[in-house]
C-alpha cells in the first residue's frame, strides 16, 4: 500500500498489491481520510457478501460484473458507477473476461493500511 501525505502522483504498477480473495487483488493508496483502491478481479473472481462501516464508492473501470447492494442484484459495465453505504451488506462477482473497478472509501480502512 502507498500512503500519500497531501499530494503526490500513483504508479500503479509499482505499487503493491495484495490479493484479498481468490482471484482478487487489490492495489491500495490511502491518504488520511480517504482510501483509493484499484479492484482487479481474474478468472472467476468474486468478493463474498460483507459489509463494513465506510462508505464506498467506485465505478467499473472495464469489464463486466453482477454488484449486489442490500439484495438488490445489477449487471454494472465499464463505465458504471456505485455507492454503498456504511453497513450495508454486498457482493461482487465478475461475469465475462477480467475486470477492473476503482474503489474510494471514507474512512480509509485500516486492515488494508
Amino acid at each position: 500500500m502507498t500512503s500519500v501525505d497531501q499530494q503526490g502522483f500513483i504508479d500503479w504498477d509499482a505499487a503493491p498489491a495484495k490479493e484479498v480473495f481468490p482471484g482478487v487483488t487489490l492495489t491500495i493508496v490511502s491518504g488520511e481520510k480517504i482510501m483509493f483502491s484499484r479492484v482487479d478481479f481474474g478468472p472467476e473472481g468474486m468478493v463474498p457478501e460483507h459489509s463494513h462501516p465506510h462508505e464506498q464508492a467506485g465505478f467499473v473501470v472495464s469489464g463486466e460484473a453482477e454488484f449486489t447492494v442490500g439484495g438488490e442484484t445489477q449487471v454494472l459495465r465499464t463505465g458504471d458507477y456505485y455507492m454503498i453505504p456504511g453497513g450495508v451488506p454486498h457482493s461482487v462477482r465478475q461475469l465475462a473476461g477480467p475486470l477492473c473497478c476503482m474503489d474510494i472509501f471514507s474512512p480509509p480502512r485500516e486492515e488494508y493500511r
